[in-house]
């Protein structure tokens, strides 16, 4: 099996999209931790703890999800330098670590979206219970 150079730099647009979109996650979260914990030291619910803690595991998420980014990124910069050295099969194997980073970080964005839609759905149902009360 044979490996242009041209292919690991496939992976340069999406990856940096993707990692755009992350840290817009993250500092979305940033702004509601911040703003739960200014709520929390008026009101000290357990409600609001818990949505804390919701998303503190989804900021922790993000941060792997940042990482395996960042290293299929390094991974195809690092292929795509050993295959301009003519160094075939290693360039071959870091592509595919590279690859594999990159699906590692789609599945935690999937479990931290799922997290997210979860809570969504607990907080839509207090609203509904309130409603039909």
């Amino acid at each position: 099996m044979t490996l242009n150079i041209e292919t690991p730099a496939l992976l340069f647009s999406a990856t940096s999209l993707i990692l755009l979109a992350y840290t817009n996650r993250f500092l979305t979260i940033a702004q509601i931790v911040r703003s739960l914990k200014k709520t929390y030291d008026q009101e000290q619910t357990k409600s609001i703890l818990l949505q804390i803690k919701n998303l503190n595991l989804r900021i922790t998420l993000i941060r792997y999800m940042q990482l395996f980014g960042v290293m299929c990124l390094f991974l195809s910069v690092f292929a795509m330098l050993l295959l301009f050295i003519e160094q075939q099969m290693i360039g071959i194997f870091l592509f595919g670590a590279s690859m594999l980073s990159l699906l590692a970080s789609l599945a935690l964005s999937f479990w931290e979206i799922s997290i997210s839609v979860t809570a969504l759905r607990v907080h839509l149902s207090d609203l509904i219970e309130e409603k039909t009360e």
